[in-house]
């Protein structure tokens, strides 16, 4: 089995899912991942495996969905060329299906463990909400920084840490650390960075020692459990009210991808994010960079 961006990996009856574009921060392209649900299904159709294990290469969980431009030349939330009902339809049509992309994960007999290396930023973020169990190396670092270019969080953050949690980084896209995710509720633990494959490997093998059955349905018991219990609804309605936040293009946003195309996309982030630094936390914060220097 081939995969884009991914490493796929059966052994011991724990498959590891690993996302392999370090170069690129392991940044989600449509291709990539949509192999990743793939990799899902073929890791609940094999019998041999238990548990799955997604992680990424490098330095970075996944930084998120890819800002480069697509196949047309033209970055996918450019509204240059597009009608107001050809962009609105555009982001109506991606952003209605994150409620199945989730819905996905939690739906699967296998549980996912997401194993934190490094950068869990925008969509690499969600994945780690998504995931049924979330280790983090002390390494981590998470956000949600393209709030800072119009666009949306998501419910999840909400349900699993509370209103107050939630809008004190959603509403700035700061970075926040591996302790401060572990003191939100957002992750089930911390380990030392060099540990945490071998950590989420023990893990994933507990949970293999437990009747298969018993798994996946108390699994089901679960992530089926809170859906009914209203988070499904609220990810549908998160689907509508997403669009409207991308396609609320401004002035600002208008200049930010003028910046992009003249002078690349380190140029647009720096334009981006360049404001709002020192971070709180994480290796751009003060004291990251003390950290380093020292």
């Amino acid at each position: 089995m081939t995969y884009e961006g991914l490493l796929y990996e059966v052994d011991e009856g724990i498959a590891t899912i690993t996302l392999n574009r370090p170069e690129a921060m392991n940044a989600l392209t449509p291709k990539m991942e949509a192999d990743l649900h793939r990799a899902f299904d073929d890791a609940d159709a094999d019998k041999d495996v238990r548990v799955i294990i997604m992680t990424g290469a490098g330095a970075a969980f996944s930084a998120g969905y890819d800002q480069g431009a697509g196949d047309s030349g033209r970055k996918k939330t450019d509204p240059t060329g597009l009608t107001i009902a050809e962009y609105l339809e555009a982001w109506q049509r991606g952003d209605a299906k994150n409620v199945d992309k989730w819905g996905h994960m939690w739906k699967l007999g296998k549980p996912i463990i997401a194993a934190v290396n490094g950068w869990a930023m925008g969509g690499g973020f969600w994945y780690q909400l998504a995931a049924d169990i979330t280790i983090a190396s002390d390494k981590a670092v998470f956000a949600q920084p393209e709030v800072r270019h119009v666009s949306n969080t998501t419910y999840l953050f909400t349900a699993l840490c509370g209103w107050k949690n939630a809008n004190r980084w959603a509403l700035t896209g700061d970075h926040f650390d591996a302790e401060e995710a572990y003191r939100i509720g957002m992750i089930n633990e911390i380990v030392p960075h060099d540990q945490l494959m071998e950590k989420a490997r023990e893990l994933a093998a507990r949970i293999a020692l437990v009747p298969e059955p018993a798994v996946r349905l108390n699994k089901a018991i679960a992530m089926q459990g809170i859906q009914a219990s209203g988070v499904n609804a609220a990810l549908i309605l998160e689907g509508t009210l997403g669009a409207i936040a991308h396609s609320s293009h401004t002035e600002y946003r208008e200049e930010l991808f003028e910046k992009q195309r003249t002078d690349g996309v380190r140029a647009y982030l720096q334009m981006r994010d360049g404001p709002f630094q020192p971070e709180p936390m994480g290796p751009r914060s003060e004291k990251g960079r003390a950290a380093k220097k020292g």
